[in-house]
């Protein structure tokens, strides 16, 4: 997904899991978070949480990305302050345009 969304102008970290997920956030302040759910260490959940915790966060976007699409998955995801969430597997076209939507393009 990296070299699609760099090829349509868009700047993208990663991290290796969600403690450095959180780390990177909280020094980069992005305009959205790809959060997947299920990571090392610490789980898109609690990742989402402590995103939502942070005032200096608050205008972050998230959309959550897993293979868990069950309803409580979902409404857990939506609950916690996730902006969107979608179930694997989408195409780059389509998260693309999720992330667009979500930021007002």
């Amino acid at each position: 997904y990296r070299f699609k969304f760099e090829a349509e102008g868009f700047e993208v970290q990663t991290a290796e899991n969600g403690v450095l997920g959180l780390e990177l956030s909280e020094k980069m302040k992005p305009d959205v978070i790809l959060l997947d759910l299920m990571m090392p260490k610490m789980n898109g959940f609690d990742v989402c949480q402590a995103l939502r915790s942070d005032p200096d966060l608050s205008a972050t976007r998230i959309l959550m990305l897993t293979a868990k699409g069950r309803d409580t998955e979902v409404s857990k995801g939506l609950g916690l302050g996730a902006d969107g969430y979608m179930t694997k597997p989408f195409s780059t076209k389509e998260l693309l345009a999720e992330v667009r939507k979500l930021l007002g393009m």
